[in-house]
Order: structure tokens, then sequence, then C-alpha cells
């Protein structure tokens, strides 16, 4: 048996960061995902519960 097809029917962003250390890239994802959160777009996730 293969394996069966995936299909995506919900928008996503893959979202990539570049920086040095300390210059504020997860604190702005962080803001990010906080905002589309509270616009009813995302769902916010606390740091110790992510895989």
């Amino acid at each position: 048996m293969g394996k069966a097809k995936f299909e995506r029917t919900k928008p996503h962003v893959n979202v990539g960061t570049i920086g040095h250390v300390d210059h504020g890239k997860t604190t702005l994802t962080a803001a990010i995902t906080a905002i589309q959160a509270a616009k009813g777009l995302a769902q916010t996730v606390a740091f110790d519960q992510i895989d």
C-alpha cells in the first residue's frame, strides 16, 4: 500500500528569519504570530508546549 496523497486544505506560510544573535528574530516572529492570533488567523502556542 502506498501513502495516501496529502491535500492541503488551509492556507499556510513558512517564516524564515536570518540575522545575528540577539537581534530580535524570535521576538519578531512571536509578535507576528500574536497579532495573527488576535485577528483569529492563527493559534499561539506556549514555548514550552512546542515539540
